[in-house]
């Protein structure tokens, strides 16, 4: 699509498989690894980092046709930004989806601190959709506790770290 001009954006939809982490499918994209590691695409199908990262900035403002608005750093647009734990362009590709904001800033206000940072940190907002599993197992760099008890989750889903084993796709 891309060597066609077809326009491309990037991002997440898939929260119930996935979480709303920009950096795990910045990792996709430029790695073609699940988070477990496994190889699902060939090099030739992966995007180099300036290329993912503008699918996610630029090609996903033209979708929301915002492009005037939001998508590069230029005079006259929004001056969203974000402190991040590690720099994705010089980090191990196997590091990128474990990059996090430690400051989060946008429309002028702090939305997101941690680390040095924490003392800015808003309250978090309750997780959207109410059903992500986010909600109960955490985030891909953030992983929740194990429960007490093994549980069966959607489509008799366990995780390793109950000692079943994990059925995801991901995995």
């Amino acid at each position: 699509m891309l060597e066609l001009g077809i326009p491309v954006g990037a991002g997440t939809d898939a929260t119930r498989v996935a979480s709303y982490n920009p950096w795990v499918c910045l990792g996709w994209l430029v790695s073609g690894r699940t988070l477990g590691g496994t190889v699902l695409y060939p090099e030739s199908n992966r995007l180099e980092r300036d290329a993912a990262l503008r699918l996610w900035t630029r090609g996903s403002a033209w979708f929301s046709s915002e492009e005037s608005a939001k998508g590069a750093l230029v005079s006259g647009q929004l001056a969203d930004l974000c402190v991040l734990s590690k720099d994705y362009f010089s980090v191990p590709e196997a590091e990128i989806s474990t990059i996090e904001s430690v400051l989060t800033i946008m429309g002028g206000e702090v939305v997101h601190a941690a680390q040095d940072f924490a003392k800015l940190a808003p309250p978090l907002p309750p997780v959207s959709p109410s059903w992500s599993p986010v909600a109960r197992f955490g985030g891909a760099a953030t992983p929740a506790p194990a429960p007490a008890a093994p549980h069966a989750g959607v489509g008799g889903h366990y995780h390793a770290a109950e000692g079943l084993g994990c059925d995801c796709f991901v995995a």
